[in-house]
């Protein structure tokens, strides 16, 4: 009786590590699940959120050449800045990766002298085509800052949960790299383009 009590009670300790096994593995398999989800998620509105981005660029990229013919057609002698405008806004327009913040920065610099050469043409800051093609950069560029916080936002949370333990071993199995963020280089470039006259 006593040889049939311990193997019995071995058989069971025997099916409880093996229960408590299945039920570590299971639980491991779970969160590899989980943590793979979670960054195909991040990766999959960080995707969303540049395509915002590219949309927003599309309608500034759209506007310039209206702009830089409203300008044109009232300082004439200002051909080289006008120039200037039109060649980043097509570096800019075919940059790609890395490539394409220096060329948006880039554009943004431009545009800003652009902007600041109706200082010197009264009849320019009068005009309406002019100040609804303003009105309506304005609201490019501030649907675009939008566009770019947002971004940086998604990009952060991925990039945290790629550095952190031990969402780090799932991201390098997917060999997930950081992002960068949406970021300007200097500081007259943070600056929104200013168009009120």
């Amino acid at each position: 009786m006593t040889d049939l009590l311990l193997i019995s009670t071995g058989g069971i300790v025997g099916i409880a590590i093996a229960a408590v096994v299945v039920v570590l593995v299971l639980a491991l398999v779970i969160w590899y699940v989980s943590c793979y989800n979670g960054f195909k998620t991040l990766s999959n509105r960080a995707e969303e959120a540049w395509a915002t981005i590219d949309v927003q660029l599309k309608k500034r990229y759209d506007l310039i050449p209206n702009i830089v013919a409203t300008v044109k057609g009232y300082a004439k002698h200002e051909s080289g800045t006008l120039e200037r405008v039109v060649a980043a806004r097509n570096a800019a327009m075919s940059a790609r990766g890395d490539e394409r913040l220096a060329a948006e920065n880039a554009l943004s610099g431009t545009l800003k002298s652009l902007f600041a050469l109706s200082e010197a043409y009264p009849d320019l800051k009068a005009n309406a085509n002019f100040m609804d093609l303003q009105r309506q950069l304005q609201s490019v560029e501030n649907e675009l800052a939008s566009a770019r916080r947002y971004f940086n936002g998604v990009v952060k949370e991925l990039n945290t949960k790629i550095d952190l333990f031990p969402s780090n071993l799932v991201a390098k199995r997917m060999r997930l790299e950081k992002r960068k963020y949406f970021e300007l280089e200097s500081e007259e470039e943070r600056r929104n383009v200013k168009v009120e006259f």
